[in-house]
């Protein structure tokens, strides 16, 4: 394959990557490493994909003083570069992240009729979709963001997260689904609604602060991104080309939908709380500007966490009031379910799921939460 190349040397991978391709993405790899051995099979087919773009491959263990030169401590690690400066890294083996991502840089604009990339112009051929299935088996729904995001705070990381488990099929968009305000995220909706699926959806172009944190999160530069069971399923060209194939829907059943209703943490069928319960659980996190739902009551903390955040909450003179979970099984119960948490303390603002002892602790050393009580008109600052 002439534009999959493996790199030998340090001098030889800067003379292709400031080579005539003016789109060239560079694979460390390793063949001690199972996810790499596995993704490598998506960068051989997208190399077939993609015939206008030069795909290099070096070995991590092999080339060390590439690696180091480069900064590589783990793979599988990508660098993309366009006319010989880098524009893009990639450090997960989500193959849809991998293949939108060429896709961005090297897509149909690009390629000519005879070079068509073989997945009929979208950024997925075949091979890749099946590989997207087998490998969204093995990688579970949110494995990938166990840890803190690099850049990203514990609370944004926190507020993503949210948004993307509220639903089992959740779209990060341009507009509403009613009101799309590109074309890339109307395709989507509208893949959604032929695939007979329901879908919770998020406008970034809202609120600057969450559109710049999915990015981090997500670890994709653009929009619209479709997520299935807190997974990244791709872009407009990965969501298209798999329901042009007929595969959508088994990618969805092989992130664990099969169908039904979409929300989570909210619909009676889904968590099976009652309306009552429901009802009761969101006039208690609203009681007050801020709630603390812990384990002990405000005077009597059971534990250092609980204790900590009333500290915090002191400190920040911020007006609070307690709950006592232990005092009230189905209460305690119910929030994990309303808030997707599954520990206490839980700390609410006006009525908003913060997080808990560790994301509020980062956001008061930060001065993140001093921020927002202001921003929410709970303190006023000096």
């Amino acid at each position: 394959m002439g534009n999959l190349k493996e790199i030998k040397s340090k001098a030889e991978l800067e003379e292709a990557i400031h080579g005539v391709t003016p789109i060239v993405v560079v694979h460390f790899s390793g063949s001690q490493c199972e996810a790499s051995r596995q993704i490598d099979q998506v960068f051989s087919q997208l190399a077939t994909d993609f015939p206008h773009a030069l795909f290099l491959r070096v070995d991590f263990e092999g080339k060390r003083e590439i690696s180091e030169a480069y900064k590589v401590s783990k793979v599988p690690y990508f660098l993309f570069y366009k006319d010989g400066k880098i524009v893009e890294t990639l450090r997960n083996t989500n193959p849809s992240s991998l293949a939108n991502k060429i896709a961005s840089l090297a897509g149909p604009t690009n390629l000519a009729g005879p070079a068509a990339p073989a997945s009929l112009g979208m950024a997925a051929g075949p091979t890749v979709i099946e590989k997207v299935q087998e490998m969204s088996k093995e990688s579970g729904s949110s494995s990938d963001h166990q840890n803190p995001t690099p850049g990203l705070s514990r609370y944004l990381a926190g507020r993503v997260k949210q948004l993307i488990d509220s639903h089992h099929i959740f779209l990060f968009m341009e507009g509403y689904p009613d009101q799309p305000k590109y074309q890339s995220s109307k395709t989507v909706v509208d893949v959604l609604h032929k695939e007979g699926v329901s879908f919770g959806s998020f406008d970034v172009t809202a609120e600057d602060e969450i559109r710049e944190a999915v990015k981090l999160y997500s670890n994709w530069p653009s929009y619209p991104q479709l997520y299935c069971h807190g997974s990244l399923i791709g872009g407009s060209d990965i969501v298209v080309a798999l329901h042009e194939n007929g595969e959508l829907n088994s990618v969805f059943r092989d992130h664990g939908f099969d169908g039904g209703s979409s929300t989570t943490g909210v619909a009676d069928s889904v968590t099976g709380l009652s309306d009552k319960l429901m009802s009761r659980l969101k006039d208690l996190v609203n009681a007050k500007p801020v709630m603390v739902f812990m384990e002990g009551k405000n005077d009597e903390p059971n534990g250092y966490s609980e204790n900590s955040i009333i500290g915090i909450l002191q400190e920040e003179r911020a007006p609070f009031e307690t709950f006592d979970v232990l005092l009230d099984e189905e209460v305690r119960e119910g929030l994990k379910v309303l808030s997707n948490w599954s520990s206490y303390p839980q700390v609410y603002v006006k009525g908003e799921f913060i997080g808990g002892f560790d994301i509020v602790s980062e956001m008061h050393k930060s001065g993140e939460l001093t921020r927002l009580l202001s921003e929410k008109q709970i303190i006023m600052l000096n």
